[in-house]
């Protein structure tokens, strides 16, 4: 384990600033560079889209996908809404663990 974050391999990554704030908002204490890579690539994705605000409004497959007659919000839509609920839900963006 690294001493310090300037020895660490994550310092190796180039964020973009949006990933970078929304690590600030998370539980994460640390992550593998494929993870930060794959974060980073979630927030980019996630400034494609607006929060839906009515179920009308939310698209199958990008922010909800039916199981057994449920609706599981995806990581995209976690990440969207733009906080932690600390719900323990599925597919927390946040790091967040009951």
């Amino acid at each position: 384990m690294a001493h310090s974050i300037n020895d660490c391999a994550c310092s190796e990554v180039k964020l973009s600033n949006e990933t970078s704030n929304f690590l600030k908002k998370t539980s994460y204490d640390c992550l593998c560079n494929k993870c930060l890579l794959e974060l980073d690539q979630l927030i980019a994705q996630s400034l494609n889209y607006t929060f839906p605000l009515q179920r009308k409004d939310m698209i199958e497959g990008v922010h909800y996908y039916m199981e057994n007659g449920f609706f599981v919000f995806t990581e995209l839509y976690h990440v969207i809404r733009g906080y932690c609920c600390e719900s323990g839900c599925r597919h927390c963006a946040y790091g967040y663990h009951n």
